[in-house]
């Protein structure tokens, strides 16, 4: 008597499943990666990368670089075929800390950001530092907030912000405030009708006690 179970688990065994891996090369003008499959470390060939976005026109790329932590589907059940599918998070890669909040990016958020670190390059290795002059874009339902370095801009519901360094420029319902630095112009600035560079008083310029600007 023939017992087919054995055939079919058989069968199954052999089925390729979604695999973890760990980029090991990465050609970006191909759009293409070599990935370490886990647990057994074995190096695939070049396969597709993940596309960050590719709807139409409408394209953004992001593209893996050696050390990320991948999710491969085998295309067609090859397992000889491989396609990453997304890009994890785990205890090595860790999610990225916003420069608004202090903290990961929270359900309902957006947060994109260079200079994170790069994922160590061998097993037991240390990912490298954050760098100090990163960027930053994070969407919040309060608003959105982006920078580089010492740079950044803050959109919220009633006002815009600036900041470069010391200076601080507050744009809003109850108009522009500049703080911190000289406001320094190579033109004229004008209130109203009067002229900064070429106004004159109600005593002709004449003394101490100009009086209000006339023109």
């Amino acid at each position: 008597m023939i017992d087919y179970r054995m055939d079919a688990a058989a069968v199954l065994c052999r089925t390729a499943t979604a695999l973890h891996g760990i980029v090991s090369a990465v050609d970006p003008e191909n759009g293409a990666v070599k990935v370490h499959i886990m647990p057994e470390g074995i190096e695939s060939g070049w396969i597709p990368d993940a596309a960050g976005v590719a709807a139409g026109d409408l394209r953004i790329a992001r593209p893996n670089c050696v050390g990320s932590h991948v999710l491969l589907l085998p295309i067609d059940g090859d397992a000889e075929h491989l396609a990453i599918v997304g890009v994890v998070f785990d205890a090595v890669v860790t999610p990225p800390v916003s420069r608004v909040t202090g903290k990961v990016a929270q359900p309902g958020e957006l947060l994109i950001q260079t200079g994170c670190g790069t994922p160590p390059l061998a097993e037991g290795g240390q990912p490298g530092a954050q760098a100090a002059t990163d960027s930053w874009w994070h969407m919040l339902p309060k608003g959105l907030f982006y920078g580089s370095g010492s740079v950044s801009v803050a959109i919220e519901f009633d006002k815009i912000t600036w900041k470069a360094g010391e200076a601080v420029m507050i744009f809003g319902s109850d108009g522009l405030r500049v703080s911190g630095v000289d406001i320094v112009s190579d033109q004229d600035v004008k209130a109203g009708v009067h002229s900064m560079t070429g106004h004159v008083h109600s005593n002709g310029n004449q003394g101490a006690n100009t009086g209000t600007a006339i023109g």
